[in-house]
């Protein structure tokens, strides 16, 4: 039987399974971004001022901004895909078990290096805005350190003493982003800006038992922020 291209790449018991993939979606989600406006060249004022208003600028390359997020999301998603559809009855097989594309093992690793690439940069970012250096050996924040208040998935809440991110992320002497921790950017593994709250709300939200994280963007919006 001849594979097509993808099942073919995905057969391999070795190598970068999505790398291809990463990298064309990757190339359109900047190319669109830059199409609206923000482009990797910007200081980090000028990155929030035009993420501020980029989807309004072009409404159709807003779209297709979406449309590249969403293949993203739906393509890790699908390589766990459960069962559809109210035919189903449990312990039968479903028809996604069938694709060679249907990989939780990838997805799962996919997952867990955003994950702890996550965790490396809180820890970065901590020991970077504490006023003296960690023992060695050890990691142990001192009572100055920057520590989130909230997180999920891929979101971060931090309390800060202004609105902007600018007053959250560390910078070194020279005004460059301090080495390993969180960096505003276009590309993708850089952060932008989800949203700023009072502290009294994500005091009151806390105290309800739910996540600001969740909340952070005033939409609720679910599970899969930047």
């Amino acid at each position: 039987m001849e594979l097509r291209p993808t099942e073919a790449y995905l057969r391999r018991d070795t190598g970068p399974y999505l790398d291809p993939w990463h990298k064309h979606l990757s190339e359109a989600y900047k190319a669109t971004m830059a199409d609206l406006g923000v482009t990797a060249d910007l200081t980090p004022q000028e990155f929030l001022d035009a993420m501020a208003g980029h989807k309004a600028s072009d409404p159709g390359m807003a779209a297709v901004l979406s449309a590249i997020k969403s293949t993203v999301k739906g393509g890790i998603g699908k390589l766990r895909e459960r069962p559809q559809g109210t035919k189903y009855r449990p312990g039968e097989r479903w028809p996604a078990l069938e694709r060679p594309t249907w990989r939780p093992d990838i997805r799962a690793a996919v997952i867990s290096a955003a994950r702890v690439n996550m965790h490396r940069k809180l820890v970065k970012t901590a020991l970077a805005t504490q006023a003296g250096p960690a023992p060695t050996g050890s990691v142990v924040f001192g009572e100055d350190a920057l520590l989130p208040i909230a997180l999920l998935s891929d979101c971060a809440v931090y309390p800060a003493a202004g609105p902007s991110p600018l007053d959250v992320l560390p910078y070194d002497a020279a005004g460059k982003p301090a080495p390993g921790t969180f960096r505003l950017g276009v590309s993708p593994g850089m952060v932008k800006h989800e949203g700023t709250q009072p502290l009294f709300w994500a005091v009151e939200l806390l105290e309800q038992q739910h996540n600001p994280a969740r909340h952070i963007k005033g939409d609720d919006a679910p599970d899969g922020g930047q």
